[in-house]
């Protein structure tokens, strides 16, 4: 679903991304872990469209991001760590300007709207506008928005910042109904038990570089993922 083959990024000087390759499957929920500055943002935001990239591609479901940018971002939904919506709009009026984006129907957001506003607590808030919300409840309402128009690819940048235990709990159940229903999560998570216990494979990066991807079963071993990565880490 998503194949990243020898990307590399340059910020003047500095290779913040080094021939970076692997493979994200269709149903699968896939973590990406390093440590801060380790490129885990750059390269969410090369896959999703958002920087440009000086070496290799990225193809999703089969298509070039930059030869076909907006077929592939009609497959996906990007929640970064720090939400920057339109502040000054009532919370279901942004919700309603991202699902006519993407064409959802009228039928089809409603329920997914009320679904989601209603799991996630801030059904009550919906009228009320963004720039009056917590940092949490902006998270709430950039998820509700990316959930809302049902996408086939969910790339989320530590999406459990800010958010409460109930929420948390929520969206783990809902990531694993996405990629059961034949879905893709790529999600970076410094949360690295909970990383252990949701995904399916997972790639460690250090300086922009891939020293580790695969099985989150093999890659652990008899380990803790945790002690895995603080060894790779000293390395």
């Amino acid at each position: 679903m998503i194949e990243i083959k020898n990307v590399s990024k340059w910020y003047g000087k500095k290779k913040a991304l080094d021939k970076v390759s692997f493979v994200v499957n269709r149903g699968e929920i896939f973590a990406f872990i390093g440590h801060n500055g380790a490129g885990k943002t750059t390269l969410i935001k090369t896959i999703c469209g958002i920087l440009d990239f000086d070496e290799g591609k990225i193809m999703i479901d089969g298509k070039s991001i930059k030869d076909d940018p907006i077929e592939c971002k009609k497959k996906m939904a990007y929640i970064p760590d720090d939400p920057e919506l339109y502040e000054d709009m009532k919370a279901i009026s942004y919700i309603n300007f991202v699902c006519d984006m993407y064409d959802v129907p009228a039928e089809v957001r409603e329920r997914n709207i009320m679904r989601y506003a209603e799991m996630f607590g801030i059904r009550e808030e919906l009228n009320n506008t963004i720039k009056s919300f917590s940092h949490g409840m902006k998270q709430k309402v950039a998820l509700i928005a990316a959930l809302s128009h049902e996408p086939k690819i969910l790339i989320m940048d530590e999406p459990f910042v800010g958010l409460d235990p109930k929420a948390i709990f929520d969206m783990k159940e809902v990531m694993k109904e996405v990629v059961k229903d034949g879905g893709t999560i790529f999600f970076s998570t410094h949360i690295l038990d909970m990383a252990e216990k949701l995904c399916d494979r997972v790639a460690i990066v250090k300086n922009g570089q891939i020293i580790k991807v695969g099985d989150m079963k093999k890659i652990r071993g008899d380990k803790s993922l945790e002690k895995v990565f603080l060894e790779l880490e000293a390395k």
